[in-house]
């Protein structure tokens, strides 16, 4: 089964143009993954490698046949985007961290929004071969194992079952301790986007994050992969998912469930 045909009823031509950049940039970030690349800092501290440069011209060279605009992590952003009703939002190597640190754990993420709104979203995972998308009103799927499936959020509702998902490298003392105020004693780490597209196919529960880091090109692509799979994403005071903001900042930090454990973890989190 090829991986740029996706069993999505009425496919859009934006999905296979953007899954396409999708596995080329990671076909790119594996190249420079398996050499002795170097990183440098960015402004914000985060780190930058070739990796993430030749994966954000790959997907630009691709996707701007469209004629949207995109909002890159790589780019300068001159706000002229926010004119626009239809953009793509691009995180051309997400867990740039995890690519350094070699865990094999990080991807390419690739949005389309309209009025504010991700109507598909893409996934890529390179060292895996493995891809989570998704299409408004179609559902969410995985490419693993050269087969493509329909994937769902788990039916899983109280928190001592569940288990949640984060980050390795910035989990804080703060999450810690909320994570045991909620009594969810199930943790996995993981780098990436991976941890929505693991709670979108029923492999995890709960990824909570209150750090005002994350930026829209670190979760709109998952936005619409969780919603089409079943479950929910807000910031954590519970309100919705708006991009192609002024300030491209979460705020509020992020919340990512199964839909089911939703309300009880914004509840707790408001006392």
């Amino acid at each position: 089964m090829s991986i740029l045909e996706p069993p999505v009823k009425s496919l859009l031509p934006e999905l296979v143009m953007a899954i396409d950049a999708a596995q080329k940039a990671g076909q790119a970030i594996l190249k420079v993954y398996s050499t002795d690349f170097s990183a440098e800092t960015k402004d914000d501290d985060s780190p930058i490698t070739e990796a993430d440069l030749k994966s954000n011209e790959i997907i630009k060279k691709i996707l701007s046949k469209t004629g949207h605009f995109i909002l890159s992590e790589e780019d300068d952003d001159d706000m002229s985007r926010l004119q626009e009703r239809k953009l793509w939002v691009v995180d051309p190597l997400d867990g740039t961290l995890d690519f350094v640190n070699k865990t094999g754990e990080f991807t390419a993420m690739i949005a389309l929004v309209e009025d504010g709104k991700p109507i598909l979203g893409v996934i890529y995972w390179p060292t895996q071969n493995t891809m989570f998308v998704a299409q408004k009103g179609a559902g969410a799927f995985k490419f693993d194992d050269d087969t493509w499936s329909k994937i769902s959020v788990s039916s899983v509702s109280d928190l001592g079952e569940a288990v949640a998902v984060g980050s390795r490298h910035h989990l804080s003392d703060e999450e810690k301790s909320f994570l045991e105020k909620l009594g969810i004693r199930k943790f996995s780490g993981i780098g990436s986007s991976l941890k929505v597209g693991m709670i979108s196919a029923g492999e995890a529960d709960a990824y909570i994050t209150t750090t005002n880091k994350m930026k829209e090109w670190d979760s709109c692509a998952s936005c619409c992969i969780i919603h089409e799979a079943g479950g929910k994403m807000t910031d954590m005071l519970g309100n919705e998912m708006i991009y192609n903001n002024e300030d491209v900042g979460h705020q509020n930090g992020l919340l990512v469930t199964n839909g089911r454990i939703h309300q009880k973890i914004l509840d707790a989190f408001k006392k």
